[in-house]
């Protein structure tokens, strides 16, 4: 008996032009190379320019996507944007940018789960596909995080970058094993009782303005490596595949530090694990669809290979997902 799945049909990216190294932040703030590089594995990220907002990043992103897939913009009948920094409160950038790529049909909406914000919008698209709503789907991660950042705290505004990346999802018949192209599992969480502990300090209903990011760093690494490999946990008890059977894991690009002691938590082989975090930085919802296509394109993932997929962001949420590329 076959069953549908949401096969990824290709994937592309986008960063804006300007890279700001360590060195140029230290300019900027008390910081120094050494200290940043020490204690999060980053060594630059991409800061969107003057006027480039987040849906022109998810446009760039998307039209790399649909290329890479092969396919027309206008057989899209689904965007899913996840983002926490939209270009206005409404309407949702993903109808600016289903806008620019010409579509005119299907659905468009922003997903907001913070850095987990890709792997709900994957495990959204997934049921809508699944369920015979949509057919094809675009899935979008894209922010400009450099615009909540308090660039006068040197504990926060080190640690982003702003960039976006994307992925085709096409609701395809497979055999119905755990051999199936596509998305095999997703498992997603949330513990609303951590707020504080990762937030921005603004918002229309509070505040009136924007505000800017709040962390508290120790407290965020000491949930993150515990929330994250139980959850992958659920994604190895649900399909009975292992670590060993992984091909690739790729990670939220947080923190270094925090990718290596979830991998070897899991036993997972470092040379399995896809970092970008020391180009990128955090750029939370973008982080891991921006990792995927550095790792397609440069030959490592490659069909039918078995990719897991992690994050964790503020609220609390977290979630994994498992795909067959």
């Amino acid at each position: 008996m076959t069953v549908t799945r949401s096969v990824v049909l290709g994937c592309g990216s986008y960063l804006p032009a300007r890279l700001v190294t360590n060195d140029d932040l230290t300019k900027i703030v008390e910081t120094s190379d050494e200290w940043i590089v020490q204690r999060t594995g980053i060594r630059e990220r991409h800061i969107a320019a003057d006027g480039e907002l987040t849906s022109d990043l998810g446009v760039a992103a998307a039209r790399a996507a649909l290329a890479d897939a092969k396919v027309d913009g206008q057989s899209i009948d689904l965007i899913v944007l996840a983002t926490s920094t939209p270009d206005n409160t409404f309407p949702a950038s993903a109808v600016a940018v289903q806008a620019a790529l010409g579509i005119t049909r299907g659905a468009a909406f922003d997903l907001q789960a913070v850095c987990s914000g890709f792997v709900y919008g994957m495990a959204t698209a997934d049921g809508l596909l699944r369920a015979g709503v949509h057919q094809r789907a675009l899935v979008i991660g894209a922010e400009t995080f450099s615009r909540i950042l308090d660039w006068t705290d040197r504990s926060t505004c080190v640690l982003f970058g702003d960039g976006a990346g994307a992925v085709v999802m096409e609701a395809q018949q497979q055999a119905g094993t755990r051999e199936d192209r596509g998305l095999l599992t997703a498992h997603l969480r949330s513990d609303g009782r951590h707020k504080k502990k990762l937030y921005v300090d603004g918002g229309p209903s509070s505040t009136g303005t924007v505000g800017h990011l709040r962390m508290e760093g120790k407290e965020v690494f000491r949930f993150a490596v515990g929330a994250i490999t139980d959850v992958i946990k659920d994604v190895f008890r649900d399909t009975g595949y292992t670590a060993d059977d992984l091909d690739w894991f790729v990670p939220h690009q947080a923190n270094k530090r925090i990718i290596d002691g979830s991998a070897h938590k899991l036993g997972i082989a470092p040379e399995k694990v896809v970092m970008t975090v020391d180009r990128h930085g955090n750029t939370s919802a973008a982080s891991i669809p921006l990792a995927l296509d550095v790792a397609v394109k440069d030959g490592r993932i490659k069909r039918g290979d078995l990719v897991l997929l992690e994050a964790m962001g503020g609220g609390f949420t977290w979630g994994a997902a498992l795909v067959r590329w």
